[in-house]
């Protein structure tokens, strides 16, 4: 976990946001895999004989992996996990440090030969952050670009390094990891460069570092690319123009115009004199950056060209886009030939060896021959053809039938990904969701452990849908996204606390069944108690060295104390993690949130350490877990007027309007008369609240808090089969059906609910 101060958009931290959220991010299969598309690549040679090759994969489910690999295997030695949105994009500065951008308008520096840890995080971008260059040569300046229109040079180095103490203290004491080590992020102050190149200092912003704005794009940023000296930089996007930019100064040099649709791959040769673009015209175009235009325009696709990677000598270039396709093609010669077709479009391509590292936008990376040392040994084999200027000449060709035969039929090497969920359902009973991956199968998910329970394979998602209809009525207390490729579950604090049910149905041994069980409470304490056990013991260590420490249940009440809360009586001061609600630690959920600093993190539950409090977590989730207190929440009581069915000889006397629980069965409506049947009276408790066998129900003018019937349990004649029907609108009810559900399916008005009742025939 990172918190970490912002570089710029500091302004940002103080507009009004409504409550944070948390979100867990389930996992229930192998996490050394990738659960969506892989977006980027990067290769890192080996420097010594003894020395490993590895392959960096940054991916939409919002992680990076590292490969160890040799000629026919590949391990996931280490997972990156941080960015709380797509990773767009990744390079290596360096000998040992990654650098990751992604849609949650970060930029991450990792150590990337740990075990996952991640350095910095840096904040300037005001939108989704797209792509990012690199210089070979020089391992300190790295460029980003994104959405907001913003290109950012960036000095790693003085990013990294140190502030001072009197900086420091402009940060909030916000440390860089949970530990409390390390150093907080600068607060830079942001040098805009305008179209006349001047550059200005905001004099506003806090002293600190500051990377260097290339300001001049008008709109969206989605590719970048620099020479190995760094004193070079080209950049493109939905402006349909290559940029030319010296990154030492931000300044523009030239603008080159020719493609007719949005620029999404760049590439510069070594000296900087050659630029190759790829654009979703389908085109690819060779640059002469001295003569400042376009040399060569190359027709090869059919579709938007999205990624490009040159031989070392600039003699070729391989490129695929949304086509399928990956292409060879030599820029002298204009030939071209077709290596592979598969089923994904092609995102981004890394050469390594005689081979090629191909992303696409399924989960699996494969890697295919390429003769990359010796390119001319694929045109050898056949099948070429001669790449036209135009960019309908292939989409003609294709059309007419005379498309390509690709070179290869299967990859060299293949490291599988786990397919991705496409489509989603929450059921109407609110703890399972339904689910359909890429491959096809259907699965069952239950929330409040987050865990899968039934595989259906490859059926219907619809009938399935169906067949599991459940006419029941539970508050929506989550929603659900699959844009990281897994369920995302979201817990916010206006609503998920709104549903409960009772011990019985959740089948929890020991518990009072008719206990009422808060779901939301029940699964962050089952998500968060890895955190619990380790911030008792910390607490505990602490406590024994210095004899007294301060409880986070004092911090709780200290920093909370203006917000208002409800203490969740029935479950008293219980931090039992009950079965239903227990989290798996083989493939443990991630969690994203954000406390009262350094913005959104994400970390699995399992690498919690104890010394998060509320500058990493929101104030309600540590009231709930730490202090039993649970924020209002809408009213979870139903009205309804209780009438005999017309015609019917056996009347009871009712106290006009009562109010149960929305979760109250039918059954215990039907004791409750049966008892007024029985009983000369009501028995009434001394406030007011019915006895222990009316099961909850009590007057609508009562001063009763809660329903403390339902713990008591119920009489021996009670458990008998009522000798009453409960009716709504003419239908009869199930014994099983609670008020919500009656309310929503049978009543379906918006005025209180009215029942009818009448008895038996031979009872």
């Amino acid at each position: 976990m990172h918190c970490v101060g912002s570089a710029g958009n500091a302004s940002s931290s103080t507009r009004p946001r409504k409550e944070k959220r948390l979100t867990c991010v389930l996992s229930a299969a192998d996490d050394t895999k990738h659960c969506a598309g892989v977006n980027c690549l990067a290769v890192s040679k080996s420097t010594g004989p003894a020395g490993c090759d590895y392959l960096f994969t940054g991916s939409r489910d919002g992680t990076l992996k590292r490969w160890a690999f040799s000629e026919d295997a590949a391990t996931c030695s280490a997972t990156f996990e941080s960015h709380v949105d797509w990773v767009n994009d990744a390079v290596l500065v360096g000998a040992s440090t990654l650098v990751s951008c992604s849609s949650d308008t970060t930029l991450k520096t990792w150590n990337c030969l740990s075990d996952g840890t991640c350095t910095k995080t840096l904040r300037q971008h005001s939108d989704y952050v797209t792509c990012l260059a690199s210089a070979e040569k020089n391992s300190n300046v790295v460029a980003s670009g994104g959405l907001g229109g913003e290109v950012f040079i960036w000095d790693i180095e003085a990013a990294l390094a140190p502030l001072s103490k009197s900086n420091d203290a402009m940060e909030d004491e916000c440390p860089n990891d949970v530990n409390g080590c390390g150093n907080a992020l600068p607060v830079t102050n942001l040098r805009t460069i305008s179209s006349s190149n001047n550059i200005s200092i905001h004099a506003t912003q806090p002293q600190g570092y500051a990377p260097f704005a290339a300001k001049g794009h008008k709109e969206s940023v989605y590719a970048l690319a620099m020479n190995d000296s760094g004193n070079l930089l080209v950049s493109g996007g939905t402006e349909k123009v290559v940029r030319v930019w010296d990154p030492r100064t931000g300044s523009k040099t030239m603008k080159l115009r020719g493609h007719t649709d949005n620029i999404r791959a760049l590439l510069l040769d070594s000296t900087g004199r050659f630029c190759l673009s790829g654009s979703s015209d389908s085109m690819i175009r060779l640059w002469d950056l001295g003569q400042q235009r376009c040399v060569h325009s190359y027709a090869v696709h059919t579709d938007s060209v999205w990624a490009l990677a040159s031989t070392p000598t600039f003699s070729h270039v391989y490129s695929g886009g949304r086509d399928l396709s990956l292409y060879l093609t030599d820029l002298s010669t204009r030939e071209s030939i077709l290596l592979c077709s598969k089923e994904h479009p092609i995102l981004q391509l890394a050469l390594h060896d005689d081979s090629i590292w191909v992303a696409t936008t399924d989960s699996s990376v494969h890697r295919w021959p390429a003769e990359g040392c010796s390119p001319q040994k694929v045109f050898q084999r056949g099948g070429s053809f001669l790449a036209g200027n135009l960019s309908f000449s292939r989409a003609r060709a294709s059309m007419e039938g005379s498309t390509p035969v690709p070179v290869y039929k299967e990859p060299i090497y293949t490291i599988t990904g786990i397919p991705a969920i496409v489509q989603h359902e929450i059921l109407n009973n609110r703890r399972h969701v339904l689910t359909k991956d890429t491959s096809g199968c259907v699965k069952l998910w239950e929330i409040i452990r987050g865990a899968v329970v039934e595989d259906y394979g490859e059926i219907s998602f619809d009938e399935k849908k169906e067949e599991l209809f459940e006419m029941v009525s539970i508050p929506a207390w989550f929603t659900v996204d699959t844009r990281l490729g897994s369920l995302s579950i979201h817990l916010d604090t206006s609503q998920c606390f709104s549903a409960e049910m009772y011990s019985a149905d959740l089948v929890i041994a020991g518990k009072p069944e008719d206990d009422k069980v808060n779901l939301a409470r029940e699964t962050l304490k089952g998500l968060l108690a890895h955190w619990l056990a380790k911030r008792k013991q910390r607490l505990g260590t602490q406590s024994s060295a210095n004899g007294n420490i301060q409880s986070m249940k004092d911090i709780s009440t200290r920093t909370l104390s203006h917000s208002r809360f409800e203490v969740d009586g029935s479950a008293e001061s219980d931090t039992v993690i009950y079965p239903p609600f227990e989290f798996s630690s083989v493939f443990p959920p991630s969690i994203i949130t954000e406390g009262s600093h350094g913005g959104l993190w994400r970390k699995k539950i399992t690498d919690l350490d104890g010394t998060e409090d509320e500058k990493y977590f929101p104030w309600w989730v540590l009231d709930c877990v730490l202090n039993n207190r649970l924020p209002p929440r809408e009213n979870t009581k139903c009205s309804f007027y209780l009438h005999p069915c017309e015609g019917s000889a056996v009347q009871i006397l009712t106290q006009g309007k009562l109010s149960a629980p929305c979760i109250l069965r039918i059954h215990k409506v039907a004791n409750y008369v049966v008892e007024k049947m029985v009983l000369d009276k009501p028995l009434e408790s001394v406030d007011g609240t019915f006895a222990p066998g009316l099961a909850g129900v009590t007057p609508q003018n009562s001063s009763a808090g809660g329903d403390a019937s339902l713990r008591s349990g119920l009489r021996p004649w009670q458990r008998l089969k009522p000798s009453v029907e409960i009716l709504c609108n003419n239908q009869v009810l199930s014994p099983d059906m609670s008020l919500a559900t009656v309310r929503a399916y049978i009543w379906k008005k918006s005025e209180d609910l009215v029942l009818n009742y009448r008895v038996l025939q031979g009872r």
